[in-house]
């Protein structure tokens, strides 16, 4: 069954919230530092088990799947037909919209993905010569940005998706409603005609 403009649009936002979600609970789940133990040649650091980098790459994949599939409905044939996308950017509103969708995309990417990795480098690399170091985290408030950043991206998607739908609809009909003048007007001429070979 192939899917609607109504169902492509559930499933950007569906997705696009998720991504919300996991960048919220990213944010909270991760600790504000950790413990550095001295281990003789420098420190250790001890931190608390958090799933912040978890979250986080969820976050990510969820906010890759919105885009991905933001992106898909825009140019899907819905009932068989398909719009060429030249005519699709020709129109100022849509085009505007597409790119502040790619640009949120993009801004959302790099503010989740960085304090992920950050996060990650800094659990896996616990171990430091000096004896000053402080056990820092991932800096606050990037996750959280980032997951609004994300549900606002799905938002924009939702937005360039109802602009395309109204250019594809009017985009079809007036290619029905040309259809529809040339066959009555052939129709009138057909009719004209057999009116005249049979008065003559």
């Amino acid at each position: 069954m192939a899917p609607t403009i109504k169902q492509m649009a559930l499933i950007v936002l569906f997705f696009g919230f998720v991504s919300f979600v996991f960048g919220v609970l990213a944010e909270n789940k991760k600790p504000a530092a950790g413990t550095p133990l001295p281990n003789g040649k420098g420190v250790t650091c001890n931190y608390p088990t958090d799933s912040t980098v978890t979250l986080g790459y969820l976050s990510i994949v969820f906010l890759i799947g919105s885009t991905v599939t933001g992106y898909l409905s825009l140019f899907y044939p819905y009932k068989g037909k398909s719009i060429p996308q030249g005519v699709l950017f020709k129109h100022t509103t849509f085009m505007m919209f597409f790119n502040i969708a790619l640009f949120t995309t993009g801004l959302a990417a790099t503010m989740l993905l960085w304090p992920t990795i950050s996060e990650q480098i800094h659990l896996s690399h616990n171990v430091h010569s000096d004896v000053n170091y402080e056990c820092p985290t991932a800096k606050t408030g990037l996750l959280g940005g980032g997951a609004f950043l994300s549900l606002d991206s799905s938002l924009f998607w939702l937005i360039a998706l109802m602009l395309a739908d109204n250019v594809r609809e009017d985009f079809f009909d007036g290619e029905d409603g040309e259809k529809g003048e040339f066959g009555k007007a052939s129709s009138d001429a057909f009719d004209a005609d057999i009116v005249v070979k049979g008065s003559s």
